[in-house]
């Protein structure tokens, strides 16, 4: 008989991984276990239900008992592994002991917030990582009965895309960050620059080159104040500043883990055996990459793999599509600092290659009608992970 699979996690990785062992086995037991609901749904769409006055009913495509129904298998949800023993091959779930058979660590990745949050002032800061996120920031909109004041901290990809999409929605937005344009990490200067200038005119409020100095109240208002001292108000404030992958199970379990994630090979095995990681919690053979189409690869190599197929995963010169309706922003970041830019464009439509100190093409930014490009320059761009 094939070894039970459990699999911690029922985000985009833990139940991508599922279905696919269910495709290609009909009857091994498969048991997935998640500390919050269970739901399945998209976690890419999360960040477009503001534009489109989704509730969070609207945004998950099935319940947990759905999805054991359709995966004949156990989903356990609002469950929290405390511990994994390698040696026995058991998971400790507070007194309870469960054993396992093969199993994958598909925690994800937590936000980050880089400051103290006041204990009086938790219920008015938010970060949204997933479905359960966003039922509670949703819930917080509605409470007020009328367009919110959100004070965004970070101007990367995700508080780029609720800044787009909750201005959308009719609620005014302050982005506040350190660096001088937004998506500093995707975009050179001067693509950055046009995305900043669509922003404020469709009534962005952006507060770049500035930190968070302190959080306070200020009667019934959140009161922000900056590194160079001036004040903001704001109903509520959503912390946008970067994700950690979830390592601490697995660390504590004696696997190699690191900054960048739980370290597996191309396999996805990890340095204890029987023990995969897969998602944003895996660093692959150096390279943790967290959006999408790492992660549907990942889950299909894996689940070849636990089927009797080992199989490594690839990665390809996959762009990042950034969901910025303001403006349309395509970018494959380059592993490496480039050596310089080559920037081509006028007003909000630019292309830019980053190359190396030999002139070779390693990654590119798009903005505008240029993102057009994307399939053009992807043929001959590097693959992230050959």
């Amino acid at each position: 008989m094939t070894a039970p699979l459990t699999i911690l996690g029922t985000g985009m990785a833990g139940i991508q991984l599922a279905r696919q062992v269910r495709a290609r086995d009909a009857a091994r037991p498969i048991t997935l276990i998640t500390a919050d609901s269970g739901d399945d749904y998209s976690k890419p769409m999360l960040s477009t239900g503001f534009a489109k006055g989704l509730p969070p009913s609207r945004l998950a495509s099935r319940d947990a008992l759905s999805l054991a129904e359709g995966l004949d298998a156990v989903v356990r949800t609002h469950t929290r592994v405390t511990s994994i023993d390698p040696l026995t091959k058991c998971l400790e779930i507070g007194a309870e002991t469960l054993p396992y058979g093969e199993l994958v660590l598909a925690t994800g990745a937590a936000p980050v917030a880089p400051f103290a949050i006041p204990p009086a002032l938790a219920s008015r800061v938010f970060a949204i990582n997933d479905l359960d996120d966003y039922r509670v920031f949703h819930a917080a909109l509605a409470r007020l009965a009328r367009p919110a004041r959100v004070a965004i901290i970070g101007s990367g990809l995700v508080g780029c895309e609720y800044a787009n999409d909750l201005v959308a929605g009719g609620h005014g937005v302050t982005l506040i960050a350190p660096e001088p344009t937004p998506l500093a990490r995707l975009l050179p200067e001067t693509l950055g620059a046009a995305l900043n200038d669509a922003f404020r005119e469709a009534g962005i409020a952006l507060e770049t080159g500035r930190t968070l100095a302190a959080l306070g109240e200020d009667g019934d208002q959140l009161a922000l104040t900056l590194d160079d001292g001036r004040s903001l108000e704001a109903d509520l404030v959503l912390v946008a500043t970067g994700l950690s992958p979830r390592t601490a199970l697995a660390e504590a379990a004696g696997l190699a883990v690191g900054p960048e994630g739980v370290h597996t090979d191309r396999y996805l095995a990890t340095s204890q055996p029987g023990i995969h990681a897969l998602g944003d919690v895996a660093c692959v053979d150096g390279v943790n990459a967290m959006y999408v189409q790492p992660l549907q690869a990942g889950a299909k190599a894996l689940a070849a793999t636990l089927t009797g197929t080992p199989t490594p995963v690839a990665y390809g010169p996959w762009p990042i599509l950034v969901k910025t309706p303001l403006l349309p922003v395509v970018a494959l970041p380059p592993r490496q600092v480039p050596a310089h830019w080559r920037i081509d464009g006028e007003g909000r439509d630019w292309s830019a290659r980053a190359e190396d100190e030999n002139g070779r093409m390693i990654g590119f930014a798009l903005t505008g009608a240029c993102v057009r490009r994307k399939v053009e320059l992807a043929r001959v761009a590097p693959a992230l992970l050959i």
